[in-house]
């Protein structure tokens, strides 16, 4: 297939955009798609996408932790993360086109997602601590942020993953999702902590980003935990 016939059958096979956010919905799937296609046509598996979405964002990681906040950093990073966060979008709409899902590279995936929300804020702690003019209990907000981060993303994949197993995943039509949803969601979309990382070289101005999108978490993570608890129920 060329690029135009691959993006179509891509367009195919995407999820169910409902409980997604505005911004995973309208922008990382749709640059995903592109990324695939791409992918396709140089002969990449999912799993060669899931190791350069790592590798990429795992550079990031290490740029953050080991040099000084500027502008050009942060626009470095945040592109970079950005880019990873598609290509994880990427390797699970390119293993749907091949119909080529498997358990070994849905465990790489959510191994690598993992890592990527520890990674990040341990970059974050790290460079609150060398660069940063901030009291040492501000080190305490990354340990909070990646707390509530992995309990969330592990949190909705076993509901996922239980529902899933119990066979009461909706099937059919699947209805519209809704737009007040998704913008509710966006504060705790990945897509927006890696835009966040563009005002890093604006230390106060990043430090109160990452506060509010903190909280939000923080906020949010007993009603997920909550709905999901009487999902299972």
């Amino acid at each position: 297939m060329d690029f135009s016939s691959t993006l179509r059958q891509l367009s195919k096979v995407q999820k169910p955009p409902r409980g997604v956010s505005v911004y995973t919905r309208f922008v990382n799937r749709p640059v995903g798609r592109l990324l695939a296609a791409a992918a396709c046509r140089i002969g990449l598996s999912p799993n060669h996408v899931t190791v350069v979405s790592a590798l990429i964002t795992f550079a990031a990681v290490l740029a953050m932790a080991l040099y000084p906040p500027s502008h050009a950093l942060g626009q470095w990073v945040a592109l970079a993360l950005l880019l990873g966060f598609a290509l994880d979008s990427a390797d699970g709409q390119l293993a749907r086109l091949h119909r080529s899902t498997s358990f070994s590279g849905e465990w790489l995936d959510h191994v690598v997602d993992c890592a990527k929300f520890l990674g990040i804020h341990m970059a974050v702690l790290i460079s609150f601590y060398r660069f940063f003019d901030l009291p040492r209990t501000a080190l305490l907000l990354p340990v909070a942020f990646q707390f509530a981060a992995v309990l969330l993303f592990f949190g909705g994949i076993l509901t996922e993953q239980l529902r899933r197993r119990r066979g009461d995943l909706p099937a059919g039509p699947v209805p519209p999702p809704s737009t007040v949803r998704g913008m509710a969601l966006l504060p705790v979309d990945y897509g927006l902590l890696c835009l966040s990382f563009l005002f890093l070289g604006s230390p106060k101005l990043f430090l109160a980003l990452y506060v509010a999108l903190l909280a939000a978490h923080v906020l949010l993570l007993p009603a997920f935990l909550a709905k999901w608890f009487r999902e299972l129920s």
